[in-house]
């Protein structure tokens, strides 16, 4: 047992170094550190789906200041931008490690979160859907050229992407399968294309509901684009013919600029959220245009050497029963 998991360790590790050198180059990124936790009360940290409770704690040299464990750095990657004094065209990558204890378990979720996370200076005249499209190719790019090189290596893992990522917004999903449920649109579109970028999601559809949630000040999901749709953010999915179903493995997109904070945060009824250190810095013309996103590490690994589960790719905890009805499946997580 224990060679068999130092093996999968290893491949594991290919996979990682792998699409990180890709990405880097492909982005022009520079790897930088990041924290685990951030202060509480700055609006720093990821606010996912506006719902989710941070691991909170104080901290007694700060007088119990109290910190928050991130659950993504998409607004901390923009201050440090600036920080870095970073121009447009140059990013950076972070090794991102983040709690998620509100996330429901299943086969591809887990309370451990590792990502890729990258944010890039950009220009105004860069939010565009055009150039987020382009910004997408680039990754699916990498995507496919990593899963290409983890079936040389391992045979078993077999290559099956298409060699182009199809786009889509969520109103078109919408129109195209009106009597599924979003997910459910998601896998007939991605079962369809192999691999799939849907495009606007936070915002309201013509169904009275939006795609997904998004957080109202970081993702910019509410600006018209050029093909009468709004937003131009989204995720990246692709067909995983092992579970079935479509399968997430990065959401990024243009950052909110002020126009589309304020509009975003009337939306969503948190006007008072303008007070807080990160909205002041983007509403006082303090922190650069960019684009970014998160990357899934341990959903990256998953898909290329094509595992059940998310837990045979990274280590969390999970119940006891259920980990021991996985292992009599042969799924044995690390």
């Amino acid at each position: 047992m224990g060679r068999h998991i130092l093996k999968r360790e290893q491949a594991i590790t290919f996979v990682k170094e792998t699409f990180a050198s890709h990405l880097k180059k492909v982005l022009n990124l520079t790897p930088v550190s990041s924290p685990i936790v951030v202060l509480d009360g700055t609006g720093i940290n990821d606010d996912l789906n506006g719902i989710e409770r941070p691991v909170s704690f104080p901290i007694k040299s700060l007088s119990d200041q109290r910190a928050v464990v991130v659950h993504s750095l998409a607004k901390w990657k923009r201050i440090r931008l600036k920080e870095l004094e970073m121009e447009p065209g140059e990013g950076i990558l972070t090794d991102m490690r983040a709690l998620r204890p509100d996330e429901d378990y299943s086969p591809i979720h887990s309370i451990y979160v590792d990502q890729w996370d990258w944010e890039k200076c950009i220009t105004p005249a860069d939010r565009n859907l055009n150039f987020l499209k382009e910004t997408v190719e680039k990754i699916y790019q990498v995507i496919y050229d990593t899963e290409q090189a983890v079936a040389e290596h391992y045979p078993q893992a077999q290559a099956i992407l298409p060699k182009e990522i199809k786009f889509i917004s969520s109103e078109e999903l919408l129109l195209t399968y009106p009597t599924l449920t979003a997910k459910e649109r998601e896998n007939a579109i991605c079962k369809e294309f192999g691999a799939v970028f849907v495009y606007g999601i936070g915002g309201e559809l013509s169904n009275g509901f939006a795609h997904d949630g998004r957080a109202a000040d970081y993702d910019d999901w509410s600006t018209d684009n050029t093909l009468g749709f709004r937003g131009l953010n989204g995720d990246i999915l692709v067909w995983n013919p092992i579970l079935g179903t479509a399968f997430e493995l990065s959401s990024m997109g243009v950052r909110v600029d002020k126009k589309a904070l304020l509009t975003q945060l009337e939306i969503r009824n948190s006007m008072d959220r303008q007070k807080l250190t990160f909205h002041q810095m983007l509403l006082n013309d303090q922190l650069p245009e960019s684009v970014g996103g998160g990357i899934g590490q341990s959903r990256i690994c998953m898909f290329m050497l094509k595992l059940k589960h998310i837990g045979e790719v990274q280590v969390s905890i999970w119940d006891p029963k259920k980990k021991e009805e996985l292992y009599d499946q042969g799924i044995e997580l690390l």
